[in-house]
């Protein structure tokens, strides 16, 4: 584990701004993640930055990244259009991509799109409802989701709760040992708020609704890793990582921990991930 800090750096899109990370030396290694910015790769990205370029960024409207327009949806294919943007600006040839949750939906939009640019995706439990035995349910699910937090806001917490249940992870949480807790700044505080307002108001509902072209993603000369987390059989993002896979014909590859496994666990998922990257040179 190296203890460099990253370099930050921000890149004009049309529409946005977005900020960026650069850690470490070696090949290029970009993570992304929906609705996480980069201060939840940061663990990770320190763990692989002796053997990586680790890039990490804040999706548009999140973090430290701006959006002109704050009151459109945010959708898979135009945050796919960024990262491919992001990719032209570090001027490399096909990287490697680390891909968590949303963020993995938004990957698989950028195969589609760009399949030169990617060597190896590693797409971790992607939420893609459309694959699932009970799509039409959980759609209906994610609705009402959306439709509690426009009427009763993030203050009850009544949309957080509900989906933490629709996505099966409401239960007693798996035991892992954490640092103490300390009370967050209020600058934290406010930029929970504004990426849970993102997420429940703009990310939600597009990022489950999009449906992956099974056929382009087949053809393209991409790698495709399908990352599972060992602790969430039977949660919602794991069935359908699993029926991607299956749609794909690979098999999916077990990480550490939950659905988020890589942030209090990233020497663990760190090594995973090394040698599935290593088995792709």
């Amino acid at each position: 584990m190296t203890d460099v800090d990253p370099a930050p750096h921000s890149l004009e899109v049309p529409g946005a701004r977005l900020y960026y990370e650069r850690w470490g030396n070696g090949p290029l290694l970009v993570m992304v993640g929906s609705p996480m910015d980069s201060t939840k790769f940061a663990g990770l990205a320190r763990v692989l930055a002796d053997r990586y370029t680790v890039v990490t960024y804040d999706p548009r409207g999140i973090g430290n990244s701006s959006r002109e327009d704050a009151a459109s949806d945010l959708t898979p294919q135009q945050q796919a259009d960024d990262v491919h943007r992001l990719l032209d600006a570090l001027g490399s040839g096909p990287v490697d991509i680390f891909a968590s949750s949303g963020g993995a939906v938004v990957g698989l939009a950028l195969v589609t799109a760009h399949p030169d640019r990617v060597r190896t995706l590693v797409a971790h439990e992607p939420p893609l409802v459309d694959l699932l035995a009970d799509r039409a349910h959980v759609h209906e699910q994610v609705q009402h989701i959306y439709d509690t937090y426009r009427t009763h806001g993030p203050e009850k917490a009544k949309a957080m709760h509900q989906y933490l249940v629709h996505a099966g992870t409401a239960g007693p949480p798996a035991k892992r040992a954490e640092p103490p807790r300390r009370e967050p700044s209020t600058e934290e505080r406010d930029r929970s708020r504004a990426k849970i307002h993102v997420f429940y108001a703009h990310l939600l509902r597009p990022t489950t609704r999009y449906r992956p072209d099974i056929k382009k993603l087949c053809a393209a000369p991409t790698r495709i890793v399908i990352g599972r987390g060992a602790t969430t059989h039977g949660q919602l993002a794991n069935r359908a990582a699993v029926a991607l896979a299956t749609r794909l014909g690979v098999t999916p590859v077990e990480f550490p921990g939950d659905h988020l496994g890589f942030v209090p666990l990233p020497r663990e998922c760190g090594d995973v991930l090394h040698q599935v990257l290593q088995e792709a040179r």
